[in-house]
């Protein structure tokens, strides 16, 4: 199984549903899970229990999530704030930190109404107090890192295959064009 961790917005589900369809692997949204499992959004219940009750419940779906078949997972932004969390993800699977700069960030959330953490006065400021507390956690997680930055989801998809199949864990995963085997 392969996991994708990183900071909300830096492209978890978008590069993850690419990357499984490259792979003809099963996708799975961790934060989408959670939802169907508590029946509302991420946001409202957030907002109604609180965040320790929602990390709980985070906690308990990466653990199934975890358990199952070959695939990819999308995993939310905080995943990696408890211990047991990146414990599981860095045992169970094959970690990419697709690391994204609090600017580049803010750049593509700042009409972004969906994330519970980032409803403050000054978002880039909240970005750059999580990626302070974060980063060392998503490194500390991550099997490889991949900058965000400039590249396109399709090109961060071969960045990860690549890096897959040189350190053996995906063959065939590299670029579908011009095999020359």
């Amino acid at each position: 199984m392969i996991s994708l961790i990183g900071m909300p917005g830096c492209g978890k589900t978008t590069v993850g549903r690419q990357l499984a369809r490259r792979l003809q692997l099963p996708f799975e949204d961790a934060d989408a899970r959670i939802e169907q499992r508590i029946g509302c959004s991420i946001r409202s219940f957030f907002d109604k229990e609180g965040e320790v009750r929602f990390r709980d419940i985070e906690s308990e779906t990466l653990d199934e999530l975890t358990r199952g078949p070959a695939g990819v997972l999308s995993t939310g932004g905080g995943a990696v704030l408890r211990p047991e969390n990146r414990r599981v993800l860095r045992d169970r699977t094959q970690v990419i930190y697709l690391r994204s700069t609090p600017e580049e960030l803010f750049r593509r959330l700042r009409h972004d109404r969906n994330r519970p953490l980032l409803q403050v006065a000054d978002p880039l400021r909240k970005l750059k107090e999580l990626y302070g507390e974060r980063d060392p956690l998503y490194r500390e997680t991550a099997h490889f890192v991949l900058d965000t930055g400039r590249p396109s989801v399709s090109t961060l998809v071969n960045m990860i295959c690549m890096q897959l199949e040189l350190a053996g864990v995906a063959t065939g995963a590299g670029p579908t064009q011009g095999d020359s085997g």
